[in-house]
């Protein structure tokens, strides 16, 4: 199963193919140099995966239709292309634009008009579950 990512419990990376977008490059390389280059030497071996103009014009969509807000272009990036690439999970912290129920179902209503669906969004916590699954 696909996984696009924004980060994931480290030792169970090796259970899922993981991607990530130029925009996560671009986040993980700003910053403090020392603490960018270690972000992007994690990031080395994950696949990146390619953002397309059309990908660009939907994420601009979902900011037009006000379903995410303009100072949140980038999270609407994350998600289309997610969406367009077709990724079983989009990994996130940011539960503000991203993993937000609310925010969720309002993208996927306005992208099954275009026979799109939406990846399940959630952090990694959500998704690797505790360490208390007894």
């Amino acid at each position: 199963m696909a996984r696009y990512v924004e980060s994931i419990g480290w030792e169970l990376r090796s259970d899922y193919e993981l991607f990530v977008s130029q925009s996560v490059w671009q986040e993980c390389a700003a910053g403090d140099p020392v603490a960018a280059q270690k972000r992007l030497a994690v990031l080395e071996e994950i696949p990146v995966l390619a953002v397309t103009q059309d990908m660009i014009r939907l994420a601009g969509s979902l900011i037009e239709q006000a379903i995410i807000p303009a100072k949140a272009i980038e999270d609407a990036l994350h998600i289309v292309v997610s969406t367009l690439h077709h990724v079983d999970f989009l990994l996130t912290w940011n539960c503000r634009h991203i993993a937000n129920p609310v925010i969720q179902e309002k993208i996927a209503m306005y992208l099954e008009q275009f026979e799109l669906f939406l990846p399940i969004i959630c952090t990694p916590e959500e998704l690797l579950g505790g360490n208390d699954d007894d």
